[in-house]
């Protein structure tokens, strides 16, 4: 038989292929984990190139019938655009948070269509709101900017590049379009120029015009700071304190800047709209610049400049007298001021009602009271500290006046919030008038805000430029005749707005700049204003100058108020005062009436009386920056000569389609055109007046 040899497996080979399969289950197990890995890592580098690269630099955010809100991430800039062709309008710089990451910004107001809603995180809300729109035409987005707590402060700015800019505040260089201004960051508030060259004044609003169709309205009551970098930008800060302050405009599109004004800046004043006393545009306003050592000189010295000004044919006319005299005047023979109602009656019984007559006259006085003055003691000694604008102590036990300078002098300033203060006030205004039978009021000194100056938190009722507008519609009491050395939200009142005082050159802060402030007040609603005088008074020196003289006159002739400080006797030839009564009567021939005319339109429409030739011309980019030329309303264009030595000039004649008649040779001209080489003599200024 055959031997049989028990199977047994050998270890050996088991043990091989145990080890191979284990080494190939570790190989696949490995490769897999890598697999796994690289996955991983080529979705991580997705997400991460979605995010920096691949992510859409700009998204919608909201859009209207015919324009939409774009954020561009990148520049953290809002765009607002045209749906049609995307055509670029406005770019706001968002300048809340530059060091944090700008996000692809998604919706949180769910699926409402007509609003926005988004937040930073530990640093602002957003809301923007598609508002009802004016018209068919035009759109509107109201902007919230709401801080997460009170130190965020809040930063917005407007880009000027390929869009002119208009409107906001008089500046002592005043440029047109303000794209050449630039101001520091400071409070958007009313400031005398005289005393802060490098502030906002004597007009300001809170509105801007920006020359592709678009307005700047910012809200009323909120706090702001504004800086211009020229050709640049200009920005809005909300001001941060005790509490959360927020920085909320409105932004509105319309076809064209002409159409943009009409619809929204002409409404800048909702109340109902009044006229000054339009008598005054036939009378020339004369300065008196006599002596103050007593009141008899003075009244002797009025009295020669009258007789001087009826010797030289000038004949009916204003004499406007400063503060000074207007107090010394009042103060003749001894006679105190009212200090109370109660000694009103006892003063009036001793007053010549007849001084100074037939003379017209205006006076000037301020809210400021000398602190040796007899009204002041007086109130202190009446326990009427209230009276003046005061500082109350933490106990609530008595209030101490703030002091301030006015003119040199240490003065208190007069509550406008005070109901009892106000009657006296007016009350002592009425008197001086009828002391002098004087037929204007100036009230000058009304700029600025008091409390902000000492670093002291103003009350509710005084915040910003409250001041001034309170100031203002007191002196509309008076009745129609009364001039206003600033104005704020005050452009529906019956006054007269005397402008910023200028230098006596050729300057922006001087002659160059009398048509873009022209056009800056009326376009804000300020159609009736007192220019400053013939050759500046900044200086308060005599003008010596002809040929700026005639130059200054020509361009004065054509507005509202003739108005002179250096008398034509006195800086000129002869030749020249024939010069200076021919220009008189031009301006009450021919501008008289179209001014009066247009203020009609203006109480209706709302329209500037004096525009600018884009108002004819509003896609013609090169008529946005044309500032030596203006519109009496739309038949009349004044190109006046500017420049010193200039015997020559290109003028810009509006809208296409229009003939335009030279007034001085009879030549008839297209409009839409430049008249290139126009030769102006000395004693001439080219005029137009539209034909068809």
């Amino acid at each position: 038989m055959p031997h049989n040899r028990p199977r047994h497996p050998s270890a050996i080979p088991e043990v091989a292929w145990d080890a191979r399969l284990k080494e190939m289950n570790e190989t696949w197990k490995g490769g897999i984990a890598c697999l796994g890995v690289a996955v991983f890592f080529l979705m991580t580098i997705g997400i991460i190139y979605w995010q920096v690269v691949d992510q859409p630099n700009k998204n919608w955010i909201l859009r209207g019938s015919t324009s939409g809100l774009i954020w561009e991430r990148k520049a953290h800039s809002l765009l607002l655009q045209t749906l049609k062709g995307e055509k670029n309008l406005l770019e706001i710089s968002v300048r809340s948070f530059q060091d944090v990451e700008a996000p692809f910004v998604k919706n949180m107001c769910g699926l409402n269509k007509t609003e926005f809603c988004y937040t930073w995180d530990a640093t602002a809300d957003l809301k923007i709101s598609l508002e009802s729109s004016l018209s068919s035409s035009t759109e509107c987005y109201g902007i919230n900017w709401t801080p997460q707590h009170c130190q965020v402060k809040l930063k917005d700015c407007f880009s000027m590049t390929n869009i002119s800019w208009y409107g906001g505040a008089s500046v002592s260089a005043q440029h047109w379009p303000l794209n050449n201004v630039n101001m520091e960051a400071q409070p958007f508030i009313i400031s005398s120029l005289t005393q802060a060259p490098t502030g906002y004044g004597s007009v300001l609003e809170r509105y801007f015009l920006g020359s592709t169709g678009v307005t700047i309205m910012i809200a009323s009551d909120i706090p702001i700071s504004l800086s211009v970098e020229g050709n640049k930008r200009f920005c809005l800060e909300s001001v941060p304190g005790i509490s959360r302050t927020s920085l909320q405009y409105t932004v509105c599109v319309s076809p064209n800047i002409t159409s943009a004004h009409q619809e929204v800046g002409s409404q800048l004043s909702r109340q109902r709209q009044r006229l000054p006393d339009t008598d005054l545009f036939r009378l020339p306003v004369w300065k008196y610049h006599g002596t103050v050592e007593s009141a008899a000189k003075m009244e002797r010295g009025i009295r020669s400049f009258f007789n001087k000004l009826q010797r030289h044919n000038f004949g009916e006319g204003v004499i406007m007298l400063n503060e000074p005299s207007t107090i010394l005047l009042c103060n003749k023979d001894h006679t105190s001021l009212p200090v109370m109602r109660r000694r009103l009656h006892v003063l009036r019984r001793v007053m010549d009602h007849s001084l100074l007559k037939p003379l017209k006259l205006s006076i000037t006085l301020s809210p400021y009271a000398n602190i040796n003055s007899e009204p002041f003691q007086m109130s202190l000694q009446e326990g009427k500290e209230h009276f003046w604008l005061s500082r109350h102590s933490e106990s609530g036990e008595y209030s101490a006046p703030l002091l301030t300078k006015w003119k040199g002098q240490f003065s208190v300033r007069l509550n406008v919030t005070n109901q009892a203060a106000v009657l006296w006030y007016m009350d002592r205004v009425r008197l001086l008038e009828e002391r002098v039978g004087a037929e204007y009021v100036v009230l000058e000194g009304g700029e600025g805000n008091l409390f902000m100056e000492q670093a002291i938190q103003p009350p509710v009722e005084l915040k910003g430029d409250k001041y001034i507008y309170l100031l203002a519609s007191i002196a509309a009491t008076l009745g129609n005749s009364s001039i206003m050395s600033a104005g704020t939200r005050s452009s529906h009142l019956p006054l007269f707005v005397q402008m910023n005082p200028l230098q006596s050159d050729w300057s922006y802060a001087g002659l160059k700049g009398i048509i873009p402030s022209v056009l800056h007040y009326s376009l804000l609603g300020y159609n009736f204003f007192i220019p400053d005088a013939i050759g500046g008074t900044l200086a308060n020196e005599l003008l010596t100058d002809e040929e700026l003289y005639i130059r200054w006159l020509q361009i004065v002739t054509f507005l509202p108020v003739m108005s002179f400080s250096t008398p034509p006797w006195v800086c000129c030839n002869n030749w020249v005062l024939n010069l200076t009564r021919h220009y008189i009567n031009k301006h009450l021939d021919f501008v008289v009436p179209l001014l009066v005319k247009y203020s009609k339109e203006w109480l209706s429409l709302g329209y500037p009386v004096f525009r600018p030739v884009w108002w004819l011309s509003p896609t013609e980019s090169v008529s946005f920056t044309i500032d030596d030329e203006f519109l009496i309303g739309d038949e009349v264009l004044v190109a006046p000569i500017t420049e010193q030595g200039q015997s020559q000039r290109d003028i810009f004649l509006p809208r296409e389609g229009q003939k335009w008649m030279d007034t001085n040779t009879g030549q008839v001209f297209d409009g839409g055109t430049f008249i290139k080489n126009y030769s102006v003599t000395l004693v001439d200024v080219p005029v137009f007046v539209r034909t068809s």
